[in-house]
């Protein structure tokens, strides 16, 4: 068990991904089975632990101090498993001689019943130090938030075998954790695993944003340009009576569904956008949230929601792996293919027309559809390669939306942020002239450079003006306040929110020192855009 605190202490203070690649190889290459196998699990979010809720954690650790206290004391570390760790009491007659494994930590919080969990809980905490305390907390909330990707995960094992991370990826769905198997062919003393499970997950391609001196070397002739939809990107996968559906990252989500799950009668794996509406009326990326992430869909819901899938690629056809072949190829092979699918669920994404980079310019930034956030530009000859190679595929997006908006929340950050007041929500004015007030519009924690956030950090520090347990209010009025220039890839009109929208993908483009608040945009700028 100490030596995977070690690994997650050394893990959220490297700051390179190089940095974590080596940390997490070395680790793998030196752990014995099945400790390294459940470290695997919890880093890629694969290792359920149902006995144990956070909920649970803060009612265990409020018995054992003041809450006001306690409160206090997550206010000022600013993560609850690092929090939890260093305030839990030292009881001497509770430790132990032996340190558990990982394994056996596991073994024991997998066993326990809902019932059970806080007891077998709070005597693995007693019994641990604080590094160790710190790990068994971040297994059993399941946020790990240490930097390290699940696919970061899967490069290091791949590295550690001296193989490509696409072979991880198209096994992983197919294997469980402990990965002895997984492991035992990596190091050259097995034979590959089998693909044991049906319909599993072919790593997507992905494509690089396109840059202007990029187009000074590309050949319009070469490429083929798409519209760039503003769904999820998913995978269609049947094979032998399984049918699945995964995201980009491979995470199953057939079950929130199952309209789409019905008209999958085929054999073969599809690449394409998640929609709702039809394709005669795509619906916005609002209206597909109202089907995300939930385990199970009304019948009125997916009656107002209708899923569909805007089909991009087509990877195999019954044995057949397509991947191979160059997009001119699949492109065809596709078009035939969905002319045999249910028109309502499943359809083609159309081709952009253009002769020279400056006419498709004028098509990208005016765009048929307002769910289209851009072009992909694909090379004909291009083989479907996992990752993202730099060549094949560019992403070409509309620019983004800019608003200038007043900060107004600041919340810690987590992990090595979890010291600085990192999350911002910042607000417009609205309301008649004399009698305005801030509304707020988004939230960011992203956008600005380091040396950027521990100038906001001072300033929510130096400007506070009410806490509410780890977020702090600070001065923002017609007077007073700090500016921030937001960039936004969308809006949605929202319910929720008292201004009555909710912004795409904001983060911080620019700090407006210089800016006095009552300078800033009104709601009705925004209003604009969504009408």
């Amino acid at each position: 068990m100490n030596r995977f605190a070690e690994l997650l202490d050394r893990l959220v203070l490297m700051p390179s991904r190089n940095g974590k690649l080596r940390l997490l190889t070395d680790y793998f290459r030196s752990v014995e089975d099945p400790d390294r196998g459940y470290a695997l699990a919890a880093i890629t979010g694969d290792l359920s632990i149902a006995a144990v809720k956070p909920a649970m954690l803060r009612a265990l650790v409020t018995e054992r101090m003041d809450p006001v206290l306690f409160g206090y004391s997550y206010d000022y570390v600013g993560d609850l498993a690092e929090t939890v760790s260093l305030v839990w009491p030292t009881d001497p007659a509770a430790r132990v001689n032996h340190v558990p494994t990982l394994g056996e930590v596991v073994g024991k919080l997998q066993a326990a019943s809902r019932s059970d969990g806080p007891k077998v809980l709070t005597r693995l905490l007693d019994s641990a130090g604080i590094s160790a305390r710190f790990a068994i907390i971040k297994l059993v909330t399941g946020g790990l938030r240490i930097g390290v990707s699940a696919r970061l995960a899967k490069q290091a094992v791949a590295d550690l075998g001296r193989v490509d991370v696409a072979e991880i990826e198209e096994l992983w769905h197919g294997l469980t954790p402990p990965y002895a198997e997984l492991f035992a062919w990596l190091e050259g003393k097995a034979e590959k695993p089998e693909r044991a499970a049906k319909a599993l997950f072919r790593p997507v391609m992905l494509a690089h944003p396109v840059e202007d001196k990029d187009f000074e070397k590309l050949d319009p002739a070469d490429y083929a340009a798409e519209w760039k939809w503003d769904g999820i990107r998913v995978q269609a996968t049947a094979e032998g009576g399984v049918r699945r559906l995964y995201s980009r990252t491979g995470e199953d989500v057939a079950q929130a569904f199952p309209d789409l799950m019905e008209a999958i009668s085929f054999d073969a794996v599809l690449d394409g956008e998640l929609l709702v509406g039809s394709p005669n009326a795509t619906g916005s990326f609002s209206d597909l949230q109202q089907r995300l992430n939930r385990k199970s869909v009304s019948p009125k819901i997916q009656a107002q929601y209708p899923a569909f899938m805007r089909c991009y690629d087509l990877l195999q056809l019954g044995e057949e792996d397509l991947r191979t072949l160059p997009f001119r190829e699949r492109r065809a092979r596709l078009e035939a293919f969905i002319k045999t699918l249910d028109p309502a669920r499943f359809d083609l994404s159309p081709f952009v027309a253009f002769d020279r980079w400056a006419e498709l310019e004028t098509s990208r930034s005016t765009p048929p559809h307002p769910i289209i956030e851009g072009v992909m530009l694909k090379r004909w000859d291009s083989p479907y390669l996992a990752g993202r190679p730099k060549g094949p595929w560019f992403k070409w997006k509309r620019d983004p939306h800019t608003v200038d908006a007043v900060l107004m929340y600041a919340q810690r950050g987590h992990g090595k942020r979890s010291s600085f007041y990192s999350d911002y929500t910042f607000g417009v004015w609205a309301g008649p002239e004399g009698a305005e007030e801030l509304v707020p519009v988004g939230k960011a924690y992203f956008g600005f450079t380091d040396e950027e956030l521990k100038q906001i950090d001072k300033y929510v520090r130096d400007n506070t003006i009410e806490r509410f347990g780890p977020v702090r209010s600070v001065r923002a009025d017609r007077t007073a306040g700090l500016v921030l220039e937001v960039a936004f890839e969308g809006l949605n009109r929202s319910t929720r929110h008292k201004s009555g929208v909710a912004m795409r993908f904001p983060r911080i483009s620019r700090l407006r020192w210089d800016k006095p608040t009552a300078e800033a945009d009104r709601i009705e700028t925004l209003q604009a855009l969504l009408d």
